[in-house]
């Protein structure tokens, strides 16, 4: 069986890890198995002893040498996603790996221990103590596409007041102008203001959004022998301005310190760089922006259109006013409370009529639900260290039992037709990376020397966000939706581990005005395929679910005309 990890990545890095940290925990109790059961009884009793200790009361100064209720020292810990802590050592023992970085609080007097983290978030992440600039240039049409204007380069974020060493970092992004045809050329186009322009940000977390350029939707492909690229007559950029943005650091082509991530610094970031990059482009300071995710984008583009829709509010005097115009998510990990309640279902009862696990583990599987969706709801109650530790929790016990059945199949996490193969991501991306890492290809593009090679996806940065995994994102989609921002939600419905099924339910249960009326829409046939009907639709009010029939995880790799056909009705206004 091959391991693979990431998400484009969701799916294996996080079952493979999801396996080892509940190894990892049930040694620490003298135990062996890895069951489903035997996991939720140790995290329970963990975090029952923490809800007891009294050294969670005792601030960071008082931390240090003081004892809990039953005598057990009190060390003071750096968080990487929560507010640092105070708690027992057997507290901090039982955290899963990477949660927590503890030592001794320092005095008042003192520096800080060398062995704690400084992140933004445990000092407290303030973007406007940060620089951002832009270092970009034109890229020859040759490249990739001759009938589109293209530009690359890097937002530059650097100087916090804080760390200024640990602040740096440098997102790569690709962006092209909506293709011409030489009768757009030989006449101006007289609505340039109304070319709506997409932010196409991947998931992973931690895989590249250039990947997406060349495999998925952008103006060209890569021809299998890595050398040269192919035009791409499927496009994004066939209906929009496109910009596919490397993120966060680490990333693709973006380098700099890889600090702890969450979403809440992928939107600041993101919502930055869009100033900078409308300051420097004014000619589409006015354009409608629309924020696409994919797969772990599910988490990221709705907190970054939230994020634009919150800062417009009160923008200041000095900033754009962002034209949000919509927000698509495709085969998203947006609602974690909903998608993993369907993995059982997917298994055995999806629209294909294809089985892929036992009555046994299906039942299996269905039983282990429950438990599981109480974790993640306990991890959606707040930040507190009980909070955190549970989405700790439902990490370990959700993806044991919701995934790991599925990957002992060898199947394809993001095709159930297919074998996964020997590919590291089910996926072959050779020629891309070999292209992309071409000399020729970085000065093209103007690629920074201090940029690593370009890989498809990068699993240290996926490993840090794992106490955001189980977040719930759609509450930011239903305040945008209730606003009369424009929502499209399309799913594959060969994808297992984003599912459509899942993608749906949290769709229908969303919580916004016209609920109702979109629950009673009817579903109907939309879109024309080369077998006919494209899809499943139901819409109302400006909010959109598509069921997208015979794709994958990746839909405009798999459908790359529906895709378009998709993408061009949806930034028009289009009905489906």
């Amino acid at each position: 069986m091959k391991l693979t990890f990431a998400f484009l990545a969701v799916f294996v890095s996080r079952s493979v890890l999801a396996q080892e940290s509940t190894a990892s925990l049930l040694r620490g109790t003298g135990r062996s198995s890895t069951s489903t059961e035997e996991a939720q009884e140790h995290l329970l009793a963990v975090k029952g002893s923490i809800a007891e200790s009294s050294c969670s009361q005792l601030g960071e100064d008082d931390c240090s040498g003081s004892q809990d209720d039953d005598g057990v020292q009190c060390v003071w810990c750096k968080c990487s996603a929560i507010p640092s802590e105070c708690l027992n050592v057997e507290q901090a023992k039982a955290a899963p790996p990477g949660v927590f970085d503890c030592a001794p609080a320092p005095s008042p007097s003192t520096e800080e221990s060398a062995s704690t983290t400084v992140s933004a978030d445990s000092i407290g992440y303030n973007p406007d103590q940060f620089n951002y600039s832009l270092k970009e240039s034109p890229v020859d049409g040759s490249l990739c596409d001759p009938d589109s204007l293209s530009i690359s380069g890097y937002v530059d974020i650097t100087g916090s007041k804080y760390d200024t060493d640990r602040a740096n970092k440098h997102l790569f992004y690709w962006f092209f102008e909506k293709r011409s045809t030489n009768d757009e050329k030989i006449e101006q186009v007289q609505d340039a203001e109304d070319i709506p322009i997409v932010i196409w940000l991947t998931g992973g977390p931690g895989c590249s959004s250039t990947l997406a350029l060349l495999f998925e939707n952008g103006p060209c492909t890569v021809a299998e022998d890595g050398q040269s690229t192919i035009v791409n007559p499927y496009s994004w950029t066939e209906a929009a301005h496109v910009l596919w943005l490397d993120q966060p650091a680490g990333v693709g082509f973006s380098y700099g310190e890889e600090n702890d991530y969450n979403e809440e610094m992928i939107s600041e970031d993101a919502y930055y760089f869009l100033q900078e990059f409308l300051k420097e482009h004014p000619e589409y300071a006015s354009n409608p922006v629309t924020i696409v995710g994919e797969s772990y984008g599910g988490h990221y583009a709705p907190a970054v259109a939230h994020k634009i829709w919150t800062k417009n509010k009160d923008v200041e005097e000095s900033m754009i006013d962002i034209n949000l115009a919509g927000l698509a998510v495709g085969n998203g990990l947006t609602n974690p409370i909903e998608q993993y309640q369907w993995y059982p279902e997917m298994a055995v009862n999806n629209s294909h009529g294809i089985k892929v696990v036992s009555d046994d583990t299906y039942a299996q599987m269905k039983k282990a639900v429950p438990a599981c969706i109480k974790l993640i709801e306990e991890c959606n109650k707040g930040d507190s260290f009980i909070n955190t530790f549970s989405c700790q929790s439902a990490f370990v016990v959700c993806n044991v039992a919701e995934t790991t059945p599925y990957q002992m199949t060898g199947l394809n996490p993001y095709d159930i037709t297919k074998q996964c193969g020997d590919n590291p991501l089910c996926y072959d991306f050779t020629n891309i990376e070999k292209w992309l890492n071409l000399e020729s290809t970085k000065e093209a593009l103007n690629v920074s020397e201090h940029s690593s090679k370009w890989q498809s996806c990068n699993m240290g940065i996926n490993l840090k966000f794992h106490t955001d995994w189980m977040k719930d994102f759609s509450p930011y989609v239903a305040d945008l939706i209730d606003d009369e921002i424009h929502v499209l939600v399309y799913a594959g419905d060969l994808d297992y581990i984003c599912n459509y099924l899942g993608n749906r339910a949290w769709a229908l249960n969303l919580e916004w005005l016209f609920k109702e009326d979109f629950n009673a829409a009817e579903d109907h046939e939309w879109g024309v395929d080369q077998d006919g009907s494209a899809g499943l639709a139901k819409t109302s009010h400006g909010f959109t679910f598509l069921q997208v029939y015979d794709a994958g995880h990746m839909v405009p790799a798999d459908k790359p005309k529906v895709a378009l056909d998709m993408i061009s009705n949806f930034l028009n206004g289009g009905e489906f």
